[in-house]
């Protein structure tokens, strides 16, 4: 066992960071008063991790459930702010936040003082079949959760329990609208109502979705389908035979690179125009970084010539925001940067919402009733979060201090020679280093070392604070990177 220590940062990394912090300061504006005055000044470590406490837990817990990919056993009730405990008594940076989902820090009071909302406890203790019969106070969770901070020109949203359902249900849409719109005013044929009994055509149309090379989209069947970026996700699992086009594999900075990027971009973009022409497709589905294939970024010109190529081929766009939604990239939705003509068609979301869905609009609804549909269809104790949620980013003013944070991360980051590829919008950011091996050692270091990190694609480290992460919070971070590197 460790000596129990507490893990500061340097002097002299003090002064190299603090005073380049003064400077950006004069760009990036707001001071740096702590979100969460009770929480550690630093990480504190008793014991390596996982530690012995966790062991012994995750030993019990085998007995019932795979626990191969657990980390560490947390806990929770003692966790506060931008650091989680463990249940040895290790209080770590959390710069991972259970896989890019927390949004405003554990054991915010927003949600504590929630949880003592009567109407809370209500939605808490009967639990509503959404697409039956809604508790009276639904519509305003509606609008305050989700239609607040709806993507420009979306006019309705439809709630799942999670990102995959969401993608799930959004594909359906696109192939029950483009079904509808070929059937014109028509109801359905009875050789459709019957084939598709059977799996068969025409009842069940040998539609697509178009997705691309190192995609995630979720781990169903149709979302699985439609993801490339782990083998391990797919293997033995039969599949849609949807056609994937190649993300641009850019170099960064992208703006050392411009020209080579630009061709990549291209030839990604010529690819899917190739497989529209060969393929039945009813929608494209891109996120706005590709977050568990590697952090893969595209620049906003890509983005809006890609939605071009849907309009003038009438098929639908769908927008996967499930790990960039929410203010993680410094503005609420990551697709605002694109700076598009007009709206996506679909935006799904989940993760840092605490609650999953999609956002549409009206012409998208399907024609009969039913068809969108399930037992849950959302939760309604989830929607009351996700307004706590949108009220904390307002209130505290959370997007500007992403921003600010993620230029002065972004800003340190690009300074280390050890670092490849640093590349990150807000505090959505990520790097490679040398090798897969040498990417896993980092992050097994990083966490004995009281900072918990994760990983995606090959060989990349992805940073995903929470929204409350703060400059004093980076500068723990990078002096921790500096001694684990």
């Amino acid at each position: 066992m460790l000596a129990a220590r507490r893990l500061l940062i340097s002097s002299a990394t003090k002064k190299r960071y603090y005073a380049t912090a003064q400077a950006l300061e004069e760009t990036t504006g707001g001071g740096d008063a702590p979100f969460f005055p009770s929480e550690p000044s630093g990480p504190f470590m008793k014991t390596t991790v996982p530690g012995p406490e966790s062991k012994r837990i995750m030993k019990q817990l085998d007995n019932y459930q795979d626990t191969r990919s657990i980390f560490f056993i947390a806990d929770f009730e003692k966790s506060i702010g931008n650091y989680i405990m463990d249940a040895d008594g290790n209080a770590m940076l959390d710069v991972f936040a259970q896989i890019a989902s927390i949004p405003i820090g554990y054991n915010n009071p927003a949600f504590l003082n929630l949880a003592k909302d009567p109407a809370f406890q209500t939605a808490l203790a009967n639990r509503a079949a959404l697409g039956v019969s809604p508790n009276k106070d639904w519509v305003d969770s509606v609008e305050k959760a989700f239609m607040r901070v709806a993507p420009v020109g979306m006019s309705n949203v439809f709630t799942v329990m999670c990102g995959s359902c969401a993608n799930e249900n959004a594909f359906k849409t696109a192939f029950m609208y483009k079904a509808a719109k070929r059937r014109g005013d028509k109801d359905f044929s009875l050789n459709e109502l019957q084939s598709c009994m059977n799996n068969q055509a025409p009842g069940s149309p040998d539609m697509s979705i178009l997705s691309f090379s190192r995609g995630f989209h979720g781990r169903l069947f149709g979302s699985l389908a439609a993801t490339a970026s782990k083998a391990i996700h797919k293997v033995d699992i039969p599949a849609f035979n949807w056609p994937k086009a190649p993300f641009p594999e850019l170099r960064y900075p992208q703006h050392l690179h411009q020209d080579y990027n630009q061709q990549m971009e291209q030839q990604s973009l010529h690819e899917v125009e190739q497989l529209l022409n060969k393929h039945d497709v009813a929608a494209i589905v891109v996120e706005p970084i590709q977050s568990e294939g590697g952090d893969n970024h595209a620049s906003p010109h890509f983005f809006r010539q890609l939605q071009a190529i849907c309009k003038k081929n009438d098929i639908l766009f769908i927008v996967d925001e499930v790990q960039t939604g929410v203010g993680a990239t410094g503005t609420f939705w990551a697709h605002e940067a694109w700076d598009l003509p007009t709206s996506p068609d679909m935006v799904t979301f989940s993760k840092k919402f605490q609650a999953a869905g999609f956002y549409l609009n009206q012409r998208l609804r399907p024609t009969q009733p039913y068809r969108l549909y399930n037992t849950w269809m959302g939760d309604p104790v989830r929607a009351m979060q996700a307004a706590a949620i949108v009220n904390e980013i307002h209130d505290k003013q959370l997007l500007d201090n992403v921003k600010s944070v993620g230029n002065y991360l972004q800003h340190h980051l690009n300074d280390n020679r050890k670092l490849e590829s640093v590349r990150g919008q807000g505090a959505f950011i990520a790097f490679d280093l040398e090798s897969p091996k040498k990417r896993d050692q980092f992050l097994t270091d990083m966490r004995q070392l009281g900072v918990n990190v994760g990983g995606c694609g090959d060989k990349t480290v992805r940073l995903r604070p929470m929204l409350t992460f703060q400059k004093h919070h980076a500068d723990i971070l990078l002096d921790t990177m500096e001694r684990a590197l």
